[in-house]
């Protein structure tokens, strides 16, 4: 229990777009709860000015929707940046008092689950207007540099991996941790198996792969659930989130099973045989708590392909690349000995560390005069066992844009990562003024368009699944379309 007669308080801040951040929140307060903590939760899209969030949401969906190949270059030209664009540090300047008035007078600790607010924690601790500490955890298993905050005293990883990627852009605190997942994820006996597939209607005795997308039913899971069938291996079981349009087309397709939103997800699991992912989120940890074999597929642009890459570096889900390569991955998790290496790293992923709640508790236990700004402090020590990075001297895990491990590849060459526009010539002819002040209103509507859509991209970076391919539209259709509005001078 807490040092003192009455519990102390925790602030628990995360972002409402896709379970992922809001699944680790709520594990978090939980688990909290549990120590005796009070806990505040906020959705940092709420803290955002001028109800900017649900705006910025919006913008998101349809940049992803439309144009996920300028996601992913906006997010590769963005994850090895040190600090965030102009456009982005002035919104979230916007949010710093709305944050600061989250936090009531008997809170320890306030701690992130999403990079925007822990942007905006870390500059009210430099600042001096915070005065308790403020403390990341990383929810994602490969971490873009929004993540990483100056001003925050301890950034909480999962896994090795995530934490020298985190050290490696300059992080305070950096400390592995372990992960969380909801108690119910854990290994089925075989009456346990057959029980769930007679509850959702399964075959008994087929092998069944788990088809997931996010929250959001996100990303080319036709493609993925047709492949998978097409194998021979094993049936797709296929869940689509709140997306009831893929659900739709899946049976369409002739997929057998297809769910919506599943309540029960545990039990889905425990009647699988493998699952299939194709974002590295909260759902892949879930199943390596339930000693489900993961293998990644199709991914998602942006932190999906470098959380997949991530996970294949730490030997916890092998990252499918070709089409080809499925059907020989499969029949190696299902029926191989890779299988039961894979189920033994993930259930050891959770026993050899105990998961980011000691880490927070020690930190709002010990004393506020301890704990300097941006570091982690001296005086309150971890959990006997955690490693502490802070000062470790941790070989490079930098990735390139397409997220496979090695050097970094060049950026794109325009602003924001954007295709570079060449230059207009030094002798263009006169306008007349009202043409003149027409062309000016144009660019500055595209300057706009690509500063909006940057911000949207750069923020939701960390927020769960991007919605490419998320209507199972052609991207480069839905590409050349925002395009075409960006750069038609005729607009």
């Amino acid at each position: 229990m807490p040092h003192s007669d009455s519990p102390h308080r925790i602030t628990v801040i995360s972002a409402s777009m896709g379970a992922g951040h809001d699944g680790a929140a709520t594990e978090l307060t939980r688990h909290l709860t549990a120590a005796g903590f009070l806990v505040d939760r906020h959705d940092f899209l709420d803290l955002l000015p001028a109800r900017i969030g649900k705006l910025l949401s919006g913008v998101y969906l349809r940049l992803l929707t439309w144009a996920p190949a300028g996601y992913q270059r906006i997010y590769a030209a963005t994850e090895h940046e040190r600090r965030p664009n102009p456009a982005v540090r002035a919104l979230l300047r916007g949010a710093e008092r709305r944050t600061l008035a989250t936090v009531a007078p008997d809170t320890r600790a306030v701690v992130s689950t999403y990079p925007g607010a822990s942007q905006v924690l870390g500059a009210l601790r430099l600042r001096g207007r915070l005065a308790i500490p403020a403390l990341t955890y990383l929810t994602d298993f490969s971490v873009h540099s929004l993540w990483v905050a100056p001003g925050i005293d301890a950034h909480l990883a999962a896994h090795a991996i995530p934490a020298a990627q985190a050290h490696e852009q300059g992080a305070a605190g950096v400390t592995v941790t372990g992960p969380m997942a909801d108690p119910r994820f854990t290994p089925a006996d075989e009456d346990e198996r057959r029980a769930a597939r007679t509850r959702f209607g399964l075959p008994p005795d087929t092998p069944l792969a788990l088809l997931v997308a996010g929250s959001w039913g996100v990303g080319p899971v036709r493609e993925a659930a047709a492949e998978i069938l097409g194998t021979g291996v094993a049936l797709p079981v296929v869940v689509c989130g709140r997306n009831q349009a893929l659900a739709e087309r899946l049976r369409a397709d002739g997929i057998s099973h297809v769910h919506g939103w599943v309540d029960d997800m545990p039990g889905l699991m425990h009647a699988c045989d493998v699952l299939v992912q194709n974002a590295g989120g909260l759902t892949s940890l879930e199943a390596l708590a339930g000693g489900l074999p993961v293998v990644s597929y199709r991914c998602i642009p942006g932190h999906g392909r470098t959380n997949a890459a991530a996970l294949d570096e730490a030997g916890l889900a092998p990252w499918i690349r070709e089409p080809d390569q499925l059907a020989p991955t499969l029949t190696e998790l299902l029926h191989g000995p890779r299988g039961r290496v894979q189920r033994e790293a993930g259930l050891a992923l959770f026993t050899t560390a105990p998961g980011p709640v000691p880490a927070v508790t020690a930190m709002a236990r010990g004393p506020l005069s301890a704990v300097r700004p941006g570091r982690q402090s001296s005086s309150t020590a971890l959990p006997a066992g955690t490693p502490d990075l802070s000062t470790a001297t941790i070989p490079s895990q930098r990735r390139p844009a397409d997220g496979r491990a090695g050097t970094p590849g060049p950026r794109a060459g325009g602003r924001f990562g954007l295709p570079a526009r060449p230059g207009r010539p030094v002798e263009a002819p006169r306008l007349p003024v009202a043409a003149r002040f027409a062309a000016r209103s144009r660019q500055a509507r595209r300057r706009t368009a690509l500063m909006v859509a940057a911000v949207a991209a750069t923020l939701s970076l960390g927020i769960g699944a991007p919605l490419a391919y998320a209507y199972g539209e052609s991207p480069g259709h839905h590409f050349g379309a925002l395009t075409h509005y960006l750069e038609d001078d005729d607009r």
